[in-house]
């Protein structure tokens, strides 16, 4: 995989060389150093602990939150900047390059919304401002999918259409099938309503949910861990396709030996030749809370 010294570079129609920048947040749950290697412009969200305030991925580890939950701490978060935002796409407009803000979903939060009041802020200044903004619809690893494939897009020279019909189709496609220990994290912070918060702590039920435009929506509930896993595998074979040659991503909420069991549960079944696994992070973390397990894939043929 190549990497560049500089922002990425496109080849224009008249055979110019044109920069381009790529923005993405913190819900995409993607480490640092993706950030630091694909030169993707990291806007955090953030995230309120012990009375003090932290950048997610750049000021929090995520371990810390999970600790602080399981000691009955109730962390909170909010968007990103408003004033990083107006920042970055200031300078942008000044560099008179284009740009890609891939957003967290904007019914998990109100970062998209923002960062297009901003733009159109920044556009009165700067009316040749040349900045996309996308709601992923999308969050964790779902949305890390779709960031790690616009910077590969970038990374081959695509025109900046080219790369926004691609992401858009990875937008429409992305599959979230997630179980989560304690559905009242999610209800707590408003990511779930009240009603759709089961009950099934001293049962040992495992519900089951997927993201629907954006939105996060329980569809079954499963006792025990082990039938949870093997159902979200049933789900994904019913909605995937050619999931062996797909990039397959698993995030979890500090529970890495449940990771790798659902990685090797999927390798035996699918025989799949990537699958990427990463902690959830620190603001994610503060709604689903410990013990969350959340799979990702396309559910069609990237080629149809």
């Amino acid at each position: 995989m190549l990497f560049f010294d500089e922002a990425f570079t496109i080849i224009t129609d008249k055979g110019g060389i044109q920069q381009m920048k790529l923005f993405a947040d913190s819900g995409c749950d993607l480490p640092l150093d993706f950030f630091d290697n694909h030169q993707v412009t990291l806007i955090p969200l953030r995230v309120h602990l012990y009375g003090e305030d932290y950048e997610d991925i750049k000021g929090i580890n995520p371990k810390k939150v999970y600790e602080a939950i399981r000691q009955g701490e109730m962390p909170k978060t909010s968007q990103a900047s408003p004033l990083l935002l107006e920042k970055l796409f200031t300078e942008l407009a000044e560099s008179g390059e284009p740009g890609i803000y891939l957003a967290f979903s904007s019914a998990l939060s109100g970062t998209y919304q923002t960062a297009v009041m901003v733009r159109d802020q920044v556009q009165e200044k700067y009316s040749d401002l040349d900045l996309t903004i996308i709601d992923t619809k999308a969050a964790s690893l779902g949305y890390g999918l779709i960031v790690r494939q616009a910077a590969e897009c970038l990374q081959k020279g695509w025109p900046k259409e080219d790369i926004v019909a691609d992401i858009q189709f990875h937008c429409q496609h992305m599959e979230h099938i997630f179980t989560v220990e304690d559905l009242g994290h999610l209800a707590k912070g408003g990511r779930l309503s009240n009603g759709a918060a089961w009950i099934g702590g001293l049962l040992n039920i495992k519900p089951i949910l997927h993201v629907e435009d954006g939105k996060l929506i329980p569809i079954e509930k499963i006792r025990g861990r082990k039938k949870a896993f093997n159902r979200m595998l049933d789900i994904m074979e019913q909605r995937g396709v050619h999931l062996s040659s797909q990039r397959i991503a698993i995030s979890h909420g500090d529970d890495p030996e449940a990771a790798e069991l659902l990685k090797s549960m999927i390798n035996e079944r699918f025989h799949c030749q990537e699958i990427f696994t990463h902690i959830i992070g620190s603001a994610i973390a503060s709604h689903a809370g410990p013990g969350t397990i959340a799979l990702f894939f396309l559910n069609t043929d990237l080629s149809s």
